[in-house]
């Protein structure tokens, strides 16, 4: 027996928290009826459970780095007027879907799989899985500056405080920074940046945990993640 959104997460439905919204929204059923409470505990060998009408059965699990290009989304509506980033896959039979978001108008490395348990382990603040960004900007950065960005700037959510900031250049018209985040506020570095008159031309996520962008990964291209390299994914999220 196991509890029933470990199961739908492990299906491909999505992470643990986004299977527990289909829970409570009514979507799942079991053996033929709705369910809309947390808890319940389901026997995939017994039980036949499915959403939204379909029958799910578990998958096997499938682990992918992409270099998302701009314009792109990360989402699973079927009815988006933008192209998705599961999209960039080719010849893929189960769910999959992206680990976190990288906003449309950003690129760089996203993780596409069906393994709810790693998403939710790299997703949640709780875990505090360090991502990576190269931010080019309007401006001059000053040191002033890099000293107010790392005690952290106050947005609606709260104070979000970057994990660590550096200046790769600075001109008189732009200046490029790599800006580490180990809990993503939704757009929260264009936010940030926006608060102290810097707003940003272009971001690039080029790192997740141990996983670095290569120039062999095209923008718009993607790889399989090796058995080794999802181990240490999983070890870095258990032990931050």
């Amino acid at each position: 027996m196991e509890r029933l959104h470990k199961f739908l997460a492990e299906a491909g439905l999505g992470s643990r928290r986004k299977c527990e919204s289909l829970i409570t929204s009514g979507r799942v059923s079991i053996d033929g009826k709705r369910v809309t409470k947390l808890g319940q505990m389901v026997d995939p060998a017994r039980n036949s459970i499915s959403c939204d009408g379909e029958s799910i059965k578990r998958q096997k699990k499938i682990y992918f780095l992409v270099n998302k290009p701009r314009g792109y989304v990360c989402t699973n509506v079927a009815h988006s007027n933008d192209p998705r980033a599961i999209d960039l896959l080719n010849y893929i039979e189960q769910r999959v879907y992206t680990v976190g978001r990288l906003d449309k108008d950003s690129e760089g490395l996203i993780i596409i799989t069906n393994d709810g348990e790693l998403a939710n382990l790299l997703s949640h603040p709780r875990y505090g899985v360090e991502k990576t960004y190269l931010v080019v900007v309007k401006g001059r950065v000053s040191d002033a500056t890099i000293r107010v960005l790392k005690r952290g700037i106050w947005i609606s959510e709260g104070k979000a405080s970057p994990a660590s900031v550096k200046i790769i250049s600075r001109r008189s018209k732009h200046s490029t920074l790599e800006i580490g985040l180990k809990e993503g506020k939704n757009r929260e570095i264009r936010r940030i940046l926006a608060k102290i008159d810097h707003p940003v031309i272009s971001l690039k996520r080029t790192k997740i945990g141990p996983l670095k962008m290569h120039y062999s990964l095209r923008v718009g291209k993607y790889r399989a993640l090796s058995k080794e390299e999802v181990e240490s994914l999983y070890a870095l999220a258990v032990s931050c």
